[in-house]
């Protein structure tokens, strides 16, 4: 089934010859574009090279911002291992002496092999879950390519995907999550052919196919679990019962089935096209492969195969003398060595320099071939002599050309590089850019060369090696995407497809609408090999049209040649094409072929469609797109319900993380720390430019001084979920995956002091249902622990993974470490002091009763919460936490157990009391400030609140709290416009002299000192206090006085200016009353 005309829409820009054809369907407008597409506008290119080039010289200079470009600091931390003889497999001891400090190593050992062994990750152990719903949540992993290992890209994708794919599992799902690899037919190809070259000096012409092929599988076989390690590594909890790999004879059956089918339906056809040629590798590349160079005029760049650099950033200019007549048609070209493929000269029809050649021909003075003027609206006037060489089989806007007006199409530049033999034997067999030289001598030499100058343009490379892209016309295998797009379209309209963020739907649309057809052939033979089959026939000499068959066999296909044909099977010759597929096309059917389609197979009805797919931002055309317009195509249904697009990860330099730049950072480095010197070596490793090779090695001595500290898997992940996912790019820095290790010890101390008090309680803790509150701050933290459940519930279906971390890193550090346990210590310790413990024996017994269950199920829910982000160390915690609890003996793993929901927590929930603390927690901050100020360090003096009475019914409920973590001996509660009897029999006003702290506009604390205060010292802290505030009041008092402030300021923002400018003043005059009496008690001369 053979098309042509129907492949490529190609235009004509002011890039003139620098145009170049797509293998794939070609990239949407700058406004559209992923942020991987090499073809956005000039404008945004040259934008992207300035800001590259900023970032370089920043590192490269002396000079380095402290603010942003602080390197890491940190100590080595005693390494504590985990000694104890377990079977790979076997649970973890944790009866095991509690280490004094978090060691991640000591950790994360023995934990995931066991959950492994144990199937906790296969969805047939929903069966075994007594909390177990009848819901399934399905997805797979973006299946990274064999050849590569992780970097932080991928960690990301990880972290979010086991955090969902956990959450799920606890909260009962049936939970499926499929690891695969990709085969990376070029990358591979590639890895193995220079294996090959430096092992044994061999190149893959020097071998069969299939011997070839034998090498790829023993190297696939020998690193390809790499990748695998990594993911074991970073918690992942995958089924690996079913791994998928895109070459196993399964997925290969099923990528056959599917090129049958949509061949059969019309989808699939074969034409000729240009297509994005590399010449080092000889094969078709798709776009992604493409990156884009930006150069601004002259550059000489490496260039495989070549052994000096080759010029390019020039514009040439050479004439076409007329034939017949006297005169000549300049034209200008970015590549001279296409001339010889010239079969025109193309003007635009209103060029008023060119209206008397008109219709009149060139003689090309190599070939001797008469080339004609043509007309035409496309060609740019402005760009160049405005005469425009037409080259058809090198250039994509000159394709176009040859189709509206019938030119022929010659090659000359073979798949190798090298001039074809139309060229003439001077050229032919010489490599392209060396013939380009030849060239321009020769047209020197016959005096039609006119000069050349510096241009800017956009140079496309292959990714994979670095070659300059040729533009080929090839006969190559497409697929017809329009009315498949159609249906994508369609289907995110409807609200059948959800894409998150919701912005990306605009971009989905418009690329989508403008979708060209898809070139899925390929020049390796590391791959799908394409089932189609060249038919010829026995005893025929006529010279036919290329005669093709597709089938499921070489059998099938001799079968339906018959048929089609007329003829008996055996009077066929069949031969294979040698091209193999696109791996996009085989990655486009993962969802579905991993569950062994076509084969209707019980995971295939069970987990198809997923429930989500999960991915960066950059895959949404590349990879996205293609699974669903193969799924509905060949399922007849979406292959999953929404699409969850992360951003890119970049360095603390604000570059995405590339191997072409030397930034990747492999996440096993975090984890288990690295060497500066590792870390360099690594970049000297890799293939990089000279000048990327400097800045790459720049930047880690600056960022890493001292290498990366062991960080640990959970800090990592923690650190990965905390940003927001669903916005602007990531810029990750190994200090904030750092902060994250602090915060994992934080959790490691909680749980030590726990267990010292659950070790010296006799009367065991009562359940979530039978624990109530008892104190005011008891209720509160209960309270607390409600309305996080609520917002980790809330935030989860959101898919806002970093409200969720956020909200559980604020309860545990600032809500149950720095308020409540601080309350709570001379209650369970029975410590005296504080104004907690009570003469009443019988109530005290009771309250250790009561905060002793409350900070346990605090503990253990908090750690169920923190599970799917910190697997590991909140596994270790909870094993060592579960003998002390309720019911514990049943329990096996927490990564099975019930995710906390609020509605179990609904007796729980105080409102008024988490709203109340609010100023509680303010009159703490503002006392400790009073007493550091005043030098009061050590002891505990007595305080006044001078505040509303709404105010001080607050401060009363939570006195014994105020107290305590204010560290004072007592509050005194002083309403001066008060009514209520209750508040003004033992009220009264503080001391005059006493040095106050504002709490806001109507409370203020007052402390009295006696004596031995440095008065000049406080008087500079208030002088300075007051310097920063006036700037601050004038600012608002400014603001509030300009002619549009009623129009234009909302109410209820005029209100909070009003609250804020109340406080402000009543501060001041606060801080001028204390230096009156610091002035008054100052010693005279």
């Amino acid at each position: 089934m053979l098309r042509a005309g129907r492949v490529l829409s190609l235009r004509l820009t002011a890039r003139g010859e620098a145009q170049f054809c797509s293998s794939n369907p070609p990239k949407p407008s700058s406004s559209s574009s992923s942020p991987s597409q090499s073809n956005s506008s000039p404008r945004s290119q040259a934008e992207k090279q300035r800001r590259r080039r900023e970032r370089e010289e920043a590192i490269l200079s002396s000079h380095h911002s402290t603010a942003e470009d602080e390197a890491v600091k940190w100590s080595e931390k005693q390494e504590i291992v985990y000694a104890a003889q377990t079977p790979p497999g076997t649970k973890k001891d944790t009866s095991l002496l509690f280490p004094s400090s978090y060691c991640p190593e000591y950790v994360e050992s023995s934990w995931y092999q066991w959950w492994e062994k144990e199937g906790f990750f296969r969805p047939e152990q929903h069966e075994r879950l007594s909390h177990r719903v009848d819901q399934t949540f399905a997805l797979c992993i973006p299946p990274p390519n064999v050849t590569g290992t992780l970097h932080l890209g991928h960690a990301l994708t990880v972290a979010v995907e086991d955090a969902l794919v956990r959450w799920r599992r606890m909260q009962g799902y049936r939970v499926l999550w499929v690891p695969g690899c990709d085969h990376a037919g070029i990358a591979t190809q590639t890895v193995v052919e220079r294996r090959l070259l430096r092992e044994g000096g061999k190149r893959r012409q020097d071998l069969t196919r299939k011997q070839f092929l034998r090498e790829v599988w023993k190297w696939k076989n020998e690193t390809g679990e790499e990748i695998y390690h990594q993911l074991r590594r970073l918690g992942a909890s995958l089924d690996w019962s079913r791994a998928c790999f895109t070459m196993d004879p399964g997925y290969s059956r099923a990528v056959t089935e599917a090129f049958v089918r949509l061949s059969d339906s019309g989808l699939i056809y074969r034409s000729e096209a240009l297509v994005n040629w590399s010449c080092a590798l000889e094969s078709a590349i798709s776009d992604i492969e493409v990156d884009s160079m930006e150069l601004s005029g002259q550059t000489m760049l490496s260039v495989p195969g070549y052994e000096d650099k080759v010029e390019f950033g020039t514009m040439l200019t050479f004439a076409y003398p007329l034939e017949g007549h006297d005169g000549e048609v300049a034209v200008s070209t970015t590549r001279p060595e296409t001339m010889l493929g010239d079969v025109a000269v193309a003007v635009h029809p209103d060029d008023p320099r060119y209206q008397a050649v008109h219709g009149k021909q060139c003689r090309h003075p190599f070939t001797n071939r008469l080339l004609p003027i043509i007309t035409d609206s496309m060609v740019d006037m402005e760009l160049g002599t405005g005469a425009v060489k037409v080259t058809p089989a090198h250039d994509h806007t000159d394709f176009l050309l040859s189709q509206r007006h019938s030119l022929p199409r010659l090659t000359v530049i073979g798949g190798d590089g090298t001039m074809a033999p139309p060229c003439g034997q001077w050229l032919e067999g010489v490599k392209r850019f060396d013939a380009r030289q030849l060239i321009v001598d020769a047209l020197v030499e016959k005096r039609l060369f006119r000069g050349k100058k510096n241009h800017a343009m956009t140079l496309p490379v292959c990714s994979r090696s670095g070659d300059i892209i040729e533009p080929l016309l090839k006969k190559q295998w497409f697929v017809c995407c329009e009315v498949m797009a159609k249906k994508a379209v369609q289907a995110v309209e409807d609200g059948q497809l959800e894409i998150i963020p919701h912005y990306y739907t605009k971009t989905w649309k418009n690329w989508l609408s403008n979708i060209s057809d898809w070139c899925i052939s390929r020049q390796l033979w590391w791959g799908h090999q394409i089932p189609a089959y060249q038919v010829e026939f026995f005893n025929s000499t006529d010279k036919q049209e290329e005669q093709w068959v597709w089938g499921r066999s070489e059998d099938e296909a001799r079968q339906r040649a018959a048929v089609k044909y007329g003829v008996k099977p055996e009077d066929i010759t069949l031969t294979q094409d040698p091209d193999v597929l696109d791996t996009w096309f085989s990655s486009g059917l993962f969802p579905f072929a991993m569950l062994g389609w076509p084969e209707q197979t019980t995971d295939l009805q069970r987990f198809y469609p997923s429930s989500i797919l999960e991915t960066g931002s950059d895959l949404i055309f590349f990879w996205v797109a293609r699974m669903v317009m193969l799924g509905t195509e060949l399922t007849g249904q979406l292959p999953f319900k929404q699409v969850l697009l992360h951003s890119l990860v970049r360095d603390k330099h604000g570059r995405k993380m590339s191997k072409s730049l030397g930034n990747v950072i492999d996440p096993l480095d975090v984890i288990h720390g690295v060497s500066l010197e590792r870390l360099q070596e690594k970049v000297k490793e890799g293939n990089l430019d000279p000048r990327e090779r400097l800045v790459a090695m720049e930047a880690q001595r600056k960022d890493f001084p001292k290498g990366i500290p062991q960080c640990g898997t959970d800090a990592l992940r923690f650190a990965l979920c905390s940003h927001k996912i669903q916005g602007e790019d990531i810029s990750l820095s190994i200090s904030q995956v750092l902060s994250c290790r602090h915060f994992c010890n934080k959790m490691w101390q909680t749980l030590r002091f726990t267990l010292g008090v659950l070790g010296d309680n006799t009367t065991p803790v009562g359940t979530l249902e039978e624990t109530s509150a008892l104190s005011s701050l008891d209720r509160w933290i209960c309270s607390r622990l409600y309305s996080t459940v609520a917002e980790c519930e809330r935030a989860f279906e959101a898919y806002e993974l970093h409200a969720v971390t956020a909200a559980l890193y604020s309860f545990w550090v600032h809500s149950l470490c720095d308020v409540y346990m601080e309350y709570v210590k001379p209650v369970l310790l029975q410590q005296e002091g504080g104004g907690v413990v009570h003469s009443d024996t019988e109530h005290s017994v009771r309250a250790r009763q009561v905060a002793t269950s409350v900070l346990y199920h605090c503990v253990s829910m908090s750690l169920a919460l923190l599970s799917p982000f910190m697997p590991f160390i909140t596994e270790e915690l909870w094993q060592r936490l579960q003998p002390f609890g309720p019911g514990a003996a049943a329990k096996t793993a927490l990564c099975l157990q019930p995710y906390p929901c609020s509605s179990q927590l609904a007796h729980w929930h105080f409102p008024a009391e988490e709203r109340d603390f609010l100023l509680v927690q303010e009159v703490i901050r503002v006392a400790r400030s009073l007493r550091a100020q005043c030098g009061m360090t050590k002891e505990k003096p007595a305080m006044w609140a001078v505040c509303s009475p709404s105010q001080a019914q607050v401060l009363l409920h939570f006195g014994s709290a105020v107290w305590t973590l204010s560290r004072i001996s007592s509050l005194r509660i002083y309403c001066p416009t008060s009514a209520d009897q209750l508040l003004t029999d033992h009220s009264t006003p503080p001391p005059t002299g006493s040095f106050i702290g504002v709490v806001d506009h109507t409370c203020q604390l007052h402390l009295h000192i006696q004596s031995g205060m440095n008065t000049d010292k406080r008087m500079l802290q208030l002088s300075q206090r007051r310097d920063k505030l006036v700037p601050k009041l004038e600012r608002i008092l400014s603001r509030a006085q300009s002619a549009d402030y009623l129009t234009k300021v909302p109410a209820h923002v005029r209100h909070q200016m009003d609250t804020k400018t109340s406080a402000l003043q009543q501060e001041l005059k606060t801080i001028e009353d204390q230096l009156k009496i610091l002035q008054q008690t100052q010693p005279t001369e």
